[in-house]
């Protein structure tokens, strides 16, 4: 068996650029990768989303066995080594909320608490129980640096700009199909040029070899003859691996397994449409992620500046408790008439010295702000003159476009008189050959040129996130979450 699949192994599939477009963004393998890094970056914020909303928890310990020897402060203040043995169980339930405006939380709860004490030789058994049949409380730092507040607007500016990166690398996508796709065409016209060249050089090398036996030509004349001809072949051959390389190209891009020779389709030009640079300039900034990005990164300079301003020694903390308790021998009893029970406390850490150590942090911090934001605004003026340049580019390209159009049509004329001529014996084959290759060459150009445009098409969509011929945005939010199934 070769290692080379031949071409009568392989299936024929007629392919359209728009198909091949289509094909890329939803089944091909970079498409499929977009489609789980997306769905991996909503629920990473969902799990961030979820610590933020109110935690309820059920503890028990059941039960907790404890029997042996300890050492017990006794009444008088001595300690004793007692023999023990008791077990303690526990249930309770508990709702903590974390308040990322504040930075603090509040939580609240019911326990209820019971203690068997086994009888020995010195004492009997007896039980007890300890409620809490409800239960407040708050913990809440002052002048403290507040993590959930500048975490929740980080991760929402994430998510943002996530959803916006799909978008732009479902474009990217199509972006590479069309490349991929004209390499083929491209590819497929090449090899038909190279297999008529062979056909010509082969014809006249016969011609030549009956005009040397009968003392027409030289010798040296044939054997440059010939050589045309082995060139020829090899041209050939070299053009149906690059069609056969670009086609494995292709389909490996579009992620299908079976073993197909593509048919391409001849690809349509594009509807002339225009674009306003200012209108390109505002769809940038509004649908790009790159925006959402210089956002994302401002603010995580601002929150370094609010964490550097409040040193972790310094540490004020008000924390508050509400709630009922009782005890008893019996279940019924621990819950009648609770007492109230009270608890509010200031605590304060603050550092005497810490030889500058916050200055400089704070210098940092505030510096690194300051590079960051003209960071910013030179990426920022890099990518709006990205935006204008190939808008501005545009233009170009499709004129190029009209003129290489204009070339295939004046090519295509003079084949077809070129062929008149030949058939009436006016021209010979070199002559007829030679307008082959002109219309050959103008045909390429054309498709070439037809390529740039595609290309400078979809570089527009990738760059603003706006379908300029459609007139309509490519980002839409209830689009990007619809495909993660809600």
């Amino acid at each position: 068996m070769t290692a080379v699949t031949s071409a009568q192994d392989l299936a024929q599939r007629s392919l359209s650029l728009l198909d091949a477009i289509r094909i890329a963004q939803g089944e091909a393998p970079v498409a499929q990768i977009a489609d789980t890094r997306l769905s991996n970056n909503y629920w990473r914020y969902q799990s961030f989303l979820a610590d933020l909303k109110p935690q309820i928890s059920v503890n028990a310990t059941l039960p907790d066995l404890n029997r042996g020897i300890d050492a017990i402060t006794l009444p008088d203040g001595k300690d004793a080594f007692i023999t023990r043995s008791l077990m303690s169980s526990s249930v309770g339930l508990q709702l903590f909320q974390v308040i990322p405006q504040t930075g603090g939380f509040i939580f609240a709860g019911s326990n209820l608490r019971r203690i068997d004490i086994f009888k020995n030789e010195q004492r009997p058994g007896s039980s007890s129980y300890l409620s809490a049949p409800i239960n407040f409380g708050f913990n809440q730092p002052l002048f403290q640096f507040n993590q959930y507040k500048w975490n929740k607007e980080v991760r929402a500016l994430e998510f943002e700009e996530s959803k916006k990166r799909f978008a732009e690398e479902k474009e990217s996508i199509a972006y590479d199909a069309v490349n991929l796709f004209f390499d083929l065409y491209i590819a497929q016209l090449n090899l038909r040029d190279a297999q008529r060249q062979k056909i010509y050089a082969d014809s006249l090398y016969e011609i030549s070899k009956g005009r040397f036996e009968v003392g027409r030509i030289a010798e040296t004349e044939l054997l440059q003859i010939e050589l045309r001809s082995r060139n020829a072949e090899t041209t050939a051959a070299t053009e149906q691996l690059n069609r056969q390389s670009a086609n494995q190209q292709l389909r490996n891009f579009l992620g299908i397994s079976e073993n197909v020779d593509f048919d391409l389709l001849e690809p349509l030009e594009l509807a002339p449409y225009d674009i306003d640079l200012d209108r390109a300039l505002t769809e940038a900034r509004k649908n790009r992620s790159k925006t959402t990005e210089f956002r994302r990164r401002r603010v995580e300079a601002e929150r370094d500046v609010d964490q550097a301003r409040r040193p972790p020694g310094f540490d004020v903390t008000l924390q508050g408790n509400l709630g009922l308790s009782q005890t008893g021998q019996t279940i019924a009893d621990a819950y009648a008439n609770p007492i109230d029970q009270e608890r509010v406390s200031l605590s304060l850490r603050v550092p005497i010295a810490d030889w500058g150590k916050t200055k400089a942090e704070r210098a940092i911090a505030q510096s690194n702000l300051e590079l960051t934001q003209r960071i910013i605004d030179q990426e920022n003026v890099d990518f709006e003159r990205e935006v204008i340049l190939r808008v501005q580019q545009f233009s170009l390209v499709r004129r190029q476009l009209e003129l290489a159009s204009r070339a295939r049509e004046v090519a295509d004329k003079r084949l077809t008189i070129a062929k008149n001529r030949y058939q009436i014996g006016k021209i010979d084959v070199t002559d007829l050959n030679i307008a082959l290759n002109e219309n050959d060459a103008a045909l390429r150009s054309y498709y070439q040129a037809l390529a740039d445009l595609w290309i400078a098409h979809y570089e527009i969509r990738n760059l603003t996130l706006y379908d300029f011929e459609n007139d309509e945005p490519l980002y839409r939010d209830e689009e990007v979450e619809g495909r993660l199934g809600r």
